[in-house]
């Protein structure tokens, strides 16, 4: 059989192109996809090999893999120390990738001190700024990382990361299929949102057109030592040229084998190379109407492994069984010869980097391993599974698959197990579940060892983020009947607190934990820990008194000196629940948690409860203190180790923010935080929320309804309450800006009665004067009185600024709609001095707007008395000329705090809403106070107004939509949008860009 070249890359050109083309041009970001066989190797490899100016560093994801974290990203690390400069020109924090990076110790600052934890989830952040630091350093870099597919969680979080802000040298180019990943469409695990400056291309490589196979062909022939240059000729050929690559293959063989190998190239270079005679001809085309796909390709490779000896063709068949590329030793121990040498000059094994040896494609490995006879493989396995055994440590995945397949049970249980725990030990949870999952699935597996491996895979479930899969096999264990009822009540427990927590699915969740509880009548602590989680009122429909007599049958179930983890468990529940509600004693109870413990386990829960503090602060408008609990949390988690509560914390951050006014880079973060939590989007609500306000205070209505639906405002079970009455707020202020009435009553009522049945009333602070509001615009007064007396009622005696400021803003409503501005002033006056006290400047603005329009009516009706007055004097008699005069000068303080309100929101970047203030000092007259003069755009550079109308134009708004928002005459806004176009240098409105976020306008000069 003729020995063929690797070909040229054939109808790859514009692939090619605008890969060279990215890589060149960091930093970057390039996804390569296709379906196995069709060349991304190949042309990631075509691309990279002329590079001179950039180190490439590369890395591979493994269908075997055993649980290391970034493993794949760590081995391409190994090979960067010839770009690295001098260790003292590099980050001290590149000193962490010691312990991971061996190879590069000479080259690295000393590791921190003190040294990280040494749960590998604690360091993650440490280690991902690590990678960035030096990659930035040894820039520029090409980091390719192939077949992501196979990735374990972690490496797809580490690429995440530097995608969001690659070094300015980073080069990153990933492989995958699309069809293989883990959650369709996602190589990275939630969506990719490209940087501003970072180049971000896709090329999706498909199969190759008739003439593109007829010149793959003819190169491959090209290469052979007889090809058509030579001697030899080909049968079937038509003597007709396809191109220099295709000479002498003809039409019809071209026809053929394109319909019989679906233009897949590796399928077609194997076919070509098996086809060969003696003298490197091929036959006529109907000998490929014999042969099948996928028998094609097997067929194609037992044919290139009829030539050799036995030794080699047992070294082959080790390397098939091994699966992964493995070194000379193993591969010889594992064939029982040393046939690798001929098996390397045949081209059936390649070598690979490192001085490994594999198969150049993994649909030639599984072709070769299908047609090793089945004793064969099992022998084949055996010795693999001994050869591995030996080394330290020993690879237990590996072990654990080599058993499976050798049929040897109880090593298959053994070694399943033994990886299963040490990848949920380093956080790689979804191997954990894989391999107990793989266990529990196999028919021969003792009954006796099912029960135990079903609560350990509860267990692993319980702690990870993933869920969809996991909830499925924990059902379909908990059908079965081999369970005791020990075990299934806390497996059904697990996949409670599984569904309640990464789910989202509180109704499920909660209905587990309840059928769960009769199996733990034996298991008190376990029963407690599960009413424990039934007694927070934030889920559920339940009433309040409810979950407060789970908490106190909770508090029963615990035997003192027990179970210290689990007093504090309940304990922390205990203390959140009453910070929820507004408890008088609420802070005096917080202080009872005991933070110096001396057990790791206790603090961790000490962690928990100090996270659930900070939501419940934020709840009630303590947002100083929700500063105070929100650090504790951070510092005990990071003591102890358990991230969970820190990652709360920081996804409750953005809330803090919003309401704080710290809205710089906001939207950004909370994006990332609705990707980032693609599979458990109960998790993103406090980022929905905060969209969902921001796009409503810049007049994006489309965009703020999308993002306050998603914040659970339908969901009455599972939604996270005091979220879910906050975004339904704003979806009734979204419909009464657009003058939907009836859709704004119909959601003030859905969350009212929510909130009227769970009896939590100070977490209506917001939903309460919206649906005021909205009653009184609809003219049902003594409902929207009824509502406030509500109110008044449910928060009295509760420790919660925010509901009592709310309360003034509703009584403020009633008082203007009854004709008594001045008390309505007052009130607004007070509520405005709360939020600024808090601060919550945002809310302050909108109060300020209130107090304005109720002095302005104050005004008017002044005059309008005084003008009564004056009529009467005068049909009196008296000639006395009557002053028209404004009591208290209620216009000139009106424009004062409409003046106030469009300064802090342009501050803020409420543009929709600072527009609206400049727009009633407008109409107030001249002399009135403006919000300051800022700068004009000049020379190329967009003014704040501008870069306001250019954002519009960018989110497809028309000019009568962009004068709508901004208050504007379409006419200005037909002005401003040439100028965009003009400074940006773009013809149509289709190329503008939203400006970055440092381009936000600031307080801007009142246009007409």
């Amino acid at each position: 059989m003729a020995s063929l070249a690797s070909p040229a890359l054939v109808g790859r050109d514009a692939p090619l192109r605008l890969l060279i083309g990215a890589i060149t041009c960091p930093p970057a970001v390039i996804q390569v996809q296709g379906e196995a066989g069709i060349g991304k190797t190949s042309l990631v490899r075509a691309a990279i090999g002329p590079l001179t100016e950039a180190t490439v560093l590369i890395g591979h994801c493994h269908q075997i893999r055993e649980p290391f974290p970034y493993g794949p990203v760590f081995d391409a690390l190994r090979h960067v120390a010839a770009a690295l400069p001098e260790r003292d020109r590099l980050s001290p924090v590149t000193g962490a990738l010691r312990g991971y990076l061996p190879e590069l110790a000479g080259h690295l600052p000393p590791a921190p001190t003190p040294p990280p934890m040494g749960d590998p989830r604690a360091e993650r952040h440490h280690l991902f700024r690590a990678v960035h630091a030096l990659l930035g350093a040894a820039g520029p870099v090409v980091l390719v990382v192939e077949d992501l597919h196979w990735a374990d969680d972690g490496t797809r979080d580490l690429l995440r990361f530097l995608t969001d802000q690659p070094p300015e040298g980073l080069a990153l180019v990933v492989t995958f299929r699309r069809e293989d990943l883990p959650v369709p469409g996602l190589p990275f695990g939630h969506a990719y949102r490209r940087t501003p400056g970072v180049r971000s291309e896709v090329i999706s490589l498909t199969p190759l057109d008739v003439e593109d196979v007829r010149s793959l062909a003819g190169t491959l022939l090209a290469s052979a030592p007889d090809g058509p240059s030579g001697p030899a000729a080909l049968a079937g050929s038509s003597g007709s040229s396809g191109g220099s690559g295709g000479s002498g293959i003809s039409a019809a063989f071209a026809r053929k084998l394109h319909e019989r190998t679906a233009g897949v190239p590796f399928v077609i270079e194997e076919v070509v190379r098996s086809l060969l005679d003696g003298e490197g001809r091929l036959p006529e085309p109907e000998a490929l109407d014999r042969m099948g796909v996928p028998v094609l390709l097997r067929e194609a490779m037992a044919e290139r492994l009829t030539g050799l000896s036995p030794a080699a063709l047992h070294a082959v068949h080790a390397a098939a069984v091994l699966r992964l590329p493995a070194d000379e030793p193993l591969i010889t121990t594992v064939s029982g010869g040393s046939g690798l040498s001929e098996a390397l000059q045949a081209g059936v094994l390649r070598e690979q980097p490192d001085g490994l040896y594999g198969f150049r494609h993994t649909l030639a490995q599984q072709a070769v391993y299908d047609a090793i006879p089945g004793p064969d493989r099992r022998l084949a396995h055996r010795r693999a599974m001994a050869a591995l055994a030996a080394l330290d440590p020993p690879p237990l995945v590996q072990l654990a698959h080599h058993a499976r397949h050798a049929g040897d049970v109880a090593a298959w249980q053994r070694h399943g197990a033994a990886a299963a725990d040490h990848a949920a030990a380093i956080g790689d949870i979804p191997l954990a579940v894989e391999l107990l999952d793989g266990l529990l699935a196999d028919p021969k597996l003792p009954t006796q060892a099912r029960g135990p491996l079903a609560l350990r895979l509860s267990r692993v479930a319980a702690i990870g983020l993933s869920h969809r899969r996991v909830v499925r096999i924990l059902r379909h264990l908990l059908s079965d009947d081999f369970l005791s009822p020990r075990v299934r009540g806390e497996a059904r427990l697990n996949l409670g607190v599984l569904l309640s927590n990464q789910a989202g699915a509180i109704t499920a969740g909660r209905q587990e934990i309840l059928a769960a509880l009769p199996d733990l009548a034996d298991s008190p602590s376990l029963a407690a820990r599960g009413l424990a989680l039934l007694a927070m009122p934030v889920w559920g429909g339940e009433p309040l008194a409810m979950h407060e007599e789970w908490m106190t049958q909770a508090e029963k179930l615990l035997v003192e000196g027990q179970d210290p983890e689990l007093t504090a468990a309940v304990q922390a529940n205990k203390v959140s629940m009453a910070m929820l509600v507004g408890s008088p004693d609420a802070f005096e109870l917080a202080g009872t948690l005991p933070v110096n413990d001396p057990s790791t386990a206790v603090r961790r829960q000490v962690a928990r409860g100090y996270s659930n503090l900070y939501d419940a602060a934020l709840a009630l408008g303590h947002y100083a203190a929700a500063g105070r609990f929100a650090e504790r949390s951070r510092r005990v988690a990071e003591e102890t180790g358990a991230l969970y509560p820190a990652f709360l914390v920081e996804m409750s951050s953005i809330r803090l923010d919003l309401l704080t006014g710290r809205w710089d880079g906001l939207r950004e973060r909370a994006l990332a935080a609705v990707e980032m939590t693609y599979e458990a989007p109960l998790l993103a609500v406090e980022a929905r929320l905060a969209l969902g306000v921001l796009a409503l205070a810049r007049g994006e209505w489309d965009e703020a309804g999308e993002h306050l639906e998603a914040a659970g405002v339908r969901d009455l079970d599972s939604g996270f309450l005091p979220v879910a009455v906050a975004g339904s707020s704003g979806l009734v202020e979204l419909h009464l800006t657009r003058g939907a009435l009836e859709p704004a009553l119909a959601a003030a009522d859905l969350a009212v009665t929510r909130l009227r049945r769970k009896g939590v009333w100070v977490w209506g602070d917001q939903l309460v004067p919206a649906a005021v509001t909205a009653l009184l615009k609809a003219g049902r007064s003594e409902a929207a009185a009824g509502l406030v007396a509500e109110f008044a009622a449910g928060i009295e005696g509760r420790n919660a600024p925010s509901a009592h400021a709310g309360l003034d803003l509703a009584r403020g409503a009633l008082a203007g709609a009854a004709g008594a501005c001045d008390e309505a002033a007052r009130r607004y006056a007070r509520a405005r001095a709360a939020y600024l006290a808090m601060p919550r400047p945002y809310a302050a603005a909108r109060t300020a707007e209130l107090e304005a329009g109720a002095r302005l009516t104050l005004a008017d009706q002044d005059r309008t008395a005084q003008r009564e007055r004056a009529a009467d004097r005068e049909r009196n008699g008296q000639r006395e000329r009557a002053i028209d005069r404004e009591p208290g000068g209620q216009r000139e303080r009106a424009a004062d705090l409409i003046a106030e309100a469009a300064e802090r929101y342009a501050a803020l970047g409420a543009t929709h809403d600072a527009a609206r203030c400049r727009r009633l000092l407008r109409e107030l007259g001249p002399g009135r106070p403006v919000a300051r003069r800022s700068r004009r755009g000049g020379g190329g550079v967009l003014s704040p107004r501008e870069s306001e109308v250019a954002r519009l134009v960018a989110l497809g708004r028309t000019n009568r939509e962009i004068a709508e928002v901004l208050f504007l005459s379409q006419r200005t806004v037909d002005t401003h949008v040439a100028r965009v176009l003009q400074k940006l240098g773009v013809r149509t409105r289709a190329e503008v860009r939203e400006p970055r976020p440092e381009h936000r306008p600031g307080p801007v000069t009142p246009e007409s």
